[in-house]
């Protein structure tokens, strides 16, 4: 027994040492070698940085880090509250792109309106009856039935609001692939039951809802010209219809000249092929868009549509709809109004929204038909809501 635990004293004995010895001496030694490896870096990156000056000018990544951190960047009233709603200032046109920048065909970006497009599904006389005070119109797929049974069943069965007659309508364009007459007579049936659709001749596509808001527009010019506002709004958003009146009877909203909607100011034209909403040089030759309500949801006042639809002959569109639509503003010297709060829109939230900010809300998005069914639930349960 005494000679083991001489033994295990023997094998001990260096380690003890060490510790007794300096117990600060290994967090030394890590330092010399941490800061030669930071300045390394350092080194590198300014190398880069200097080197490379036009690749990082023309990356995009930083600007997609998430959406949520873009959306942020681009409609923060503290950075840049916008013009007022009578004029803006002419976008400058930089220096030609480097010879290194080889775009893609602009073909893909623009496509051919001929504005020759008819409705194979019409509701001529909605606004004949009595004139309603606000226009829902809902761009929406052929096949997808269940948004717009979805929206019936909540927000667009909402008619008359704080005395002021809403009606809602839906844009679609044509179905393609396989089983696409058989889901054209579905959409006939649909009409003959609910008389809420509009259809057009157009090919319902991605690359095609600058159509189909022009579309939109074209009916509204034609078929309710009386009314006082329009709504386009995307088939996956919450509306709150009570809102939204009060926003528009409020005496300080216009009554001309008026869009408004979650506004993007200097919202940069993105240049990596790799993006989304990549557009070339050929395209668009200004770094950035005028200002723009985003998509998802807008206002316009109801001498909007016949004075965009003037000014489209002179523009060539692009496939990005919202931000088409801001150059047709810029065109006619009117700039987007930001609403009285910026809070009243939202898109893509990280939060699911509860029953007291969803009535403090206009209109925010969801992620599927059944959240906006449950938000619908949730927000007309009886109670005050917060």
């Amino acid at each position: 027994m005494l000679i083991y635990q001489s033994n295990l004293y023997f094998l001990l004995l260096p380690f003890s040492q060490v510790v007794v010895e300096s117990p600060v001496r290994p967090l030394r030694s890590l330092v010399r070698p941490c800061f030669i490896f930071l300045l390394f870096l350092s080194t590198v990156i300014v190398i880069i940085l200097l080197g490379f000056p036009d690749r990082f000018s023309q990356t995009d990544w930083w600007k997609n880090l998430s959406l949520y951190t873009y959306y942020h960047r681009w409609t923060n009233p503290d950075r840049h509250r916008g013009p007022s709603p009578t004029t803006i200032p002419p976008t400058t046109v930089p220096a030609p792109p480097s010879a290194t920048i080889r775009p893609l065909p602009t073909n893909h970006y623009h496509f051919g309106y001929p504005r020759n497009y008819h409705f194979i599904v019409d509701e001529p006389d909605k606004c004949n009856t009595q004139t309603p005070f606000l226009v829902l119109i809902v761009p929406v797929a052929p096949g997808n039935l269940a948004a717009r049974d979805a929206i019936r069943r909540t927000w667009g069965n909402e008619t008359l609001v704080q005395g002021k007659k809403v009606q809602t309508l839906f844009m679609l364009g044509l179905p393609g692939g396989l089983g696409a007459q058989e889901l054209q007579e579905k959409v006939n049936q649909e009409s003959r039951v609910h008389h809420d659709l509009l259809q057009s001749n157009f090919k319902d596509t991605y690359h095609n809802l600058t159509i189909k808001t022009m579309v939109i527009l074209e009916w509204l010019v034609s078929r309710c010209p009386e009314a006082s506002y329009a709504m386009k709004i995307d088939s996956d958003v919450f509306l709150n219809v009570q809102n939204l009146v009060s926003m528009l009877v409020n005496p300080d909203t216009p009554k001309q000249n008026y869009m408004t909607g979650l506004v993007w100011w200097h919202s940069p034209v993105l240049r990596n092929p790799n993006n989304k909403f990549f557009l070339p040089y050929e395209v668009m030759a200004e770094s950035e868009y005028p200002p723009y309500p985003l998509g998802f949801g807008y206002i316009m006042s109801m001498d909007l549509p016949k004075k965009i639809m003037g000014v489209t002959p002179q523009i060539k569109p692009i496939y990005i709809e919202d931000a088409y639509l801001g150059m047709c503003l810029k065109r006619l010297g009117i700039s987007p109004t930001n609403p009285p709060r910026k809070s009243l829109f939202d898109v893509n939230p990280i939060y699911s929204y509860g029953r007291c900010k969803l009535s403090t809300v206009v209109a925010v998005t969801t992620t599927k038909v059944s959240q906006l069914l449950r938000y619908w639930q949730d927000y007309t349960r009886p109670g005050p809501p917060c």
